[in-house]
């Protein structure tokens, strides 16, 4: 069993019925109140994205996870291939189980596979990721104190805030957690 003072990012943990993963928590007390724990949280089963509220007591039940490390190799249909490096097996996993995250996959891409309850369940991408920029607004300087952006289409099709500089052809470093602009290499 574990508690609400166990959580770190990525755990992954059981509620009831629902697996669950921690992208982002945090305690809150105010003064002359207990604790209380907000995270936020995906459901493995279903890839949703939800908010929830625990008391600083609760208590859940640890999920067995082994994580090993695997190679994005194409997309198909609804379907995502993935292959073991260590055993050369194929795993396939339907792009809902990913929800947005699917998006962020690019062909040959090192993954990291995770399994719980001896099943194939999910995959941790990087935490940045490299795309080129296949079009781009053109960028005009104005009478502006503040970063000036534009948006711009990846070559997966993302479309993301860039600054004024970024042309087509350039590769820039996309952040997979908040699909946001973080440098060009």
């Amino acid at each position: 069993m574990i508690t609400t003072s166990d959580f770190r990012e990525g755990l992954i943990y059981q509620d009831g019925s629902q697996t669950l993963e921690i992208i982002h928590f945090q305690h809150h007390r105010k003064s002359q109140a207990r604790a209380v724990v907000r995270v936020k949280v995906r459901d493995v089963n279903t890839g949703s994205i939800i908010e929830k509220s625990y008391s600083s007591d609760e208590k859940f039940r640890d999920v067995d996870v082994r994580k090993r490390d695997f190679q994005f190799l194409y997309a198909e249909g609804d379907a995502l291939h993935f292959m073991d490096v260590e055993t050369y097996e194929q795993e396939t996993l339907p792009k809902s189980k990913l929800g947005e995250q699917a998006r962020f996959l690019i062909e040959n891409m090192d993954v990291i596979g995770v399994y719980f309850d001896g099943a194939f369940r999910t995959v941790d991408l990087p935490a940045n990721v490299v795309m080129s920029v296949t079009s781009a607004e053109p960028g005009f300087k104005g009478d502006s104190v503040s970063n000036l952006t534009k948006k711009a289409t990846t070559d997966t099709g993302i479309e993301i805030k860039v600054p004024l500089f970024i042309k087509e052809g350039d590769k820039v470093r996309v952040d997979t957690r908040t699909g946001e602009y973080v440098e060009r290499v």
